[in-house]
């Protein structure tokens, strides 16, 4: 038998929904009909397409094990028809232990089944919980063609103590091409080191790689796509377009060179534009799995809600947006105009309702208690409180989901009420910092993404954007009378959260030592809020969420002290050798 000449694989980078398996079978079904009429002799779906990325403790109960398995076994019955052979991803339970698998499915039959080996216990990733670690295992044969199918981790790490050579592997039992399905959320340069960690995939063992990629968003996580594909030579075979759906055949050719591929090369968003994107992607798949009708947000007339209502705007269409101002005697008459700009230049729904009897009143049945007392931060958090119960009512009562606008240097910080300014059920902004929400309004009112629904042009009036912020909660308030200049907080902020540098180290890198100390006491006790906050989208390698699970009650703080190195003298001698050979 030769060699077949040419191999034409679809990739379907497409956006499943966590547990809607019936709707991820159809999705299947709908692409591989698209994928045959290219002419294509297999469809290539991302990392556990069937019961969705990631599945979290639900891959555990039996019922969805079962249900899932069901599904794969369903398509496999499809494929008798002759059309393009699968390769789609699926729990998988064997020998009493659960993988995560990709399933081929040609000829009406589940032709192999390639579990896992590498899995991922870091950042977002918890697989080690969930799925048992599947053996090494050679290409599988689809069409005439020897077929490696490492799945996303496989392809990311070297041989170590903890980590099998999957694609080493795979490279030396025979495989001609490797095709890589991935669950890889979005993070900021997270495009760029994904093609990295290929190409030196690629260079070490000779072969062609395929990328798929999942999209959508799924809780905290928004999925990128940006699928790809590499040539052995290391160039970029294909590119598929970041945010978006997308199906794209390739069209391989076995040449004196080994396979060769000549595809579409999508442009990729990158920066401020990849991360505003990134959040109407999280907000619109929120909402729309979730099934809510709409959302409801508080209009301040500051930036970070008018960010929030673009954002809402682009990810929903206006129909689904509805805009509440909500004023007290402290809110600025320029704040009630530049609301009423935004709302006409965004055209959502818009209204007003006034708090004044709300407050006043709660302050009328708590005089009696506080009598005494002096006023302070409670009589300012009555505020938000009033706003925060006015908006759930509205949202009871209509169905519209309440998005809560608060930026990652607020949560940091605790410069937020809860059950007030808090109150919501998804953040867009949750992981992007104040510097970078004017960033983001600034360039919205220059550019739109392709497929946001919103209007073009200036959206978010730029007194909103160059207004000094506050909140309005007493007379001439500005947040610099609480918190350092934003440009000061957000770097001290990234080096503590994102980088989890010693104060020590970050007074090295020039910022005052009290100010240091201060927001890390700041971020250390407002823990306890982040823990109660709404979801949100994460931008960052590190967001407040599943990358970074402190304790609530911790005593522990870093003295700003330059750190010492440990003292071997105190260890046995069996603890130095091992200390020394792990240090080597």
């Amino acid at each position: 038998m030769t060699d077949p000449a040419e191999f034409t694989v679809t990739l379907a980078q497409l956006n499943p929904t966590v547990g809607d398996i019936a709707g991820n079978v159809a999705r299947a079904r709908t692409a591989r009909a698209s994928a045959a009429a290219d002419g294509a002799q297999l469809i290539v779906f991302p990392e556990l397409f069937i019961s969705g990325y990631p599945p979290e403790d639900l891959v555990l109960k039996p019922a969805f094990q079962a249900a899932c398995r069901a599904a794969v076994e369903e398509l496999a019955r499809d494929t008798a028809d002759g059309g393009p052979a699968m390769l789609i991803g699926s729990p998988w339970v064997d020998g009493g232990k659960l993988y995560n698998a990709c399933a081929l499915l040609d000829g009406g039959a589940i032709a192999a089944i390639r579990f896992k080996v590498n899995l991922p216990n870091y950042g977002v990733f918890d697989e080690k919980r969930v799925f048992c670690r599947g053996p090494v295992a050679g290409p599988v044969t689809i069409r005439g063609v020897r077929v490696g199918v490492p799945i996303c981790e496989d392809t990311w790490m070297e041989e170590s103590a903890d980590y099998e050579n999957v694609v080493e592997c795979l490279a030396e039992t025979g495989a001609e091409i490797l095709i890589v399905p991935n669950g890889s959320p979005y993070a900021r340069d997270k495009a760029d080191l994904r093609l990295s960690v290929q190409v030196a995939r690629v260079t070490e063992s000779d072969l062609p790689l395929i990328y798929v990629n999942q999209v959508g968003g799924q809780d905290e996580l928004v999925f990128d796509g940006a699928s790809f594909a590499l040539n052995a030579d290391r160039t970029l075979a294909a590119q598929l377009p970041a945010f978006e759906e997308s199906l794209a055949t390739l069209r391989w050719v076995n040449g004196d060179a080994g396979w060769r591929c000549d595809g579409p090369i999508a442009p990729v968003l990158d920066g401020d534009q990849a991360d505003y994107a990134a959040c109407v992607l999280g907000l619109r798949d929120y909402v729309n799995k979730n099934g809510f009708p709409g959302v409801l947000l508080g209009i301040s007339g500051g930036i970070d809600s008018a960010l929030c209502a673009a954002i809402a705007v682009d990810a929903l269409g206006v129909e689904r947006v509805r805009g509440v101002m909500l004023p007290f005697r402290f809110t600025a008459q320029v704040s009630l105009d530049d609301a009423a700009k935004l709302a006409g230049a965004l055209g959502f729904n818009y209204e007003v309702l006034p708090i004044a009897q709300a407050v006043n009143g709660f302050e009328e049945i708590l005089a009696g208690t506080f009598k005494g007392l002096p006023r302070d931060i409670t009589e300012e958090n009555l505020q938000a409180r009033t706003r925060g119960t006015l908006l759930m009512a509205i949202s009871n009562k209509t169905g519209a989901m309440v998005v809560t606008t608060g930026n990652k240097s607020e949560m940091s910080v605790g410069y937020a009420t809860l059950y007030g300014d808090m109150n919501g059920g998804f953040n867009p902004i949750k992981d992007i910092y104040k510097t970078e929400v004017f960033r983001l309004s600034s360039l919205r009112n220059a550019w739109k993404p392709d497929g946001a629904l919103g209007p073009s042009g200036e959206v978010i009036p730029v007194n909103i954007i160059t207004r000094p912020p506050t909140a309005e909660l007493r007379e001439n308030q500005t947040d610099q009378d609480s918190l350092p200049p934003y440009e000061i907080l957000d770097g001290i902020l990234a080096r503590l959260v994102e980088q989890e540098q010693p104060l020590a180290d970050i007074v090295a890198a020039g910022y005052e030592r009290d100010t240091v100390v201060r927001i890390d006491r700041l971020l250390n006790i407002a823990e306890y809020k982040r823990r109660q906050a709404a979801p949100g989208v994460k931008v960052t390698r590190k967001n407040f969420g599943r990358d970074r699970r402190y304790p609530i009650t911790n005593r522990f703080r870093d003295s700003g002290a330059p750190l010492r190195e440990p003292d071997a003298t105190l260890l046995s001698r069996s603890q130095r050798t091992t200390s020394e050979a792990f240090e080597g």
